[in-house]
């Protein structure tokens, strides 16, 4: 016996809808047949036609046979949609989506196949009872699919356990993630204290350095101004001031030495560098002032 590759349930199904279409091919067949017996029956009534008399019968038939066999035809077509939409409709209700390939309906092999299963189904040597005429219609709920909907359920609950895990392990790397947050805050206002300090001080030693600076310039500029009043005062000094020319050298330098290595490591470091640089500039030049009264050997 035949078999289409189907299960029990489904090879039944095929045969209900082949007798279906058995039914509605015989009554077109029989249509066919009447158009044929009714010509016969009325138009042929006499011994002898002319060749128009039988174009005319011929075309008249041809009319309505055409006719009859284009509403069979597209009726059949409408007939199969149905069947489709009722097989697309019940995959619906599982979330399936189904798919035809329209090249295998004119496949020589394949339509053998399902002839010679329609006639080992329909011969009166093996023709079977079918269990299924009653059935008025494809059932949604059924052993089948409820074993699927329990392998969704399967398939659902699983990934649900994987998205449980998921969250966990994100959870746990963000709650990482903001205590190194906190973590890095704490430190960054703890620097920016440190730096205020540092800022604060530098601020002070260079504001200490700058009224030093002005009080030495204040006393070289008083100095030049008496040296002009009383030369021979400051020929006398001379010595005096070079002394504490030199050591007032030396305190910028020992308080720029200071500075430098206090504040290297701070924003200041570069502008008070650049103070002392000027600075030095100006004891220079107090210097090539002072070095036209210094006697010559």
């Amino acid at each position: 016996q035949a078999e289409l590759g189907l299960n029990e349930h489904h090879q039944n199904e095929v045969i209900s809808y082949m007798r279906f279409a058995r039914f509605k091919r015989g009554q077109c067949l029989k249509t066919v047949d009447s158009c044929f017996q009714d010509l016969k029956d009325s138009r042929l009534v006499e011994e002898t036609f002319t060749v128009d008399e039988v174009t005319d019968m011929l075309d008249g038939l041809q009319t309505i046979v055409h006719s009859e066999v284009e509403s069979e035809l597209i009726n059949t077509t409408y007939t199969n949609v149905l069947l489709l939409r009722q097989l697309f409709s019940q995959a619906e209700k599982w979330y399936l989506k189904l798919q035809t390939d329209v090249s295998d309906l004119e496949n020589r092999e394949l339509l053998e196949q399902v002839a010679e299963f329609e006639k080992s189904e329909f011969t009166s040597s093996n023709k079977k009872p079918s269990t299924d005429l009653t059935k008025p219609k494809l059932a949604p709920l059924n052993e089948g699919g409820s074993e699927l909907l329990n392998k969704t359920v399967a398939c659902l609950q699983e990934e649900n356990e994987k998205l449980k895990a998921r969250l966990k392990t994100i959870e746990t790397q963000a709650t990482a993630a903001l205590d190194e947050k906190s973590k890095l805050e704490k430190s960054l206002r703890d620097l920016q204290v440190i730096q205020g300090d540092q800022k604060t001080n530098a601020n002070q030693d260079i504001s200490e350095l700058e009224n030093k600076v002005a009080t030495l310039k204040c006393q070289f500029e008083k100095t030049l101004n008496d040296a002009t009043e009383n030369q021979k005062f400051l020929e006398e000094n001379l010595v005096t001031t070079k002394h504490d020319l030199l050591k007032v050298q030396d305190q910028l330098s020992t308080a720029q030495k200071e500075l430098e290595k206090k504040f290297q490591q701070t924003a200041a470091y570069r502008n008070m560098k650049e103070i002392l640089a000027k600075k030095n500039e100006q004891i220079k030049d107090l210097r090539k002032k002072l070095s036209k009264y210094e006697p010559e050997d």
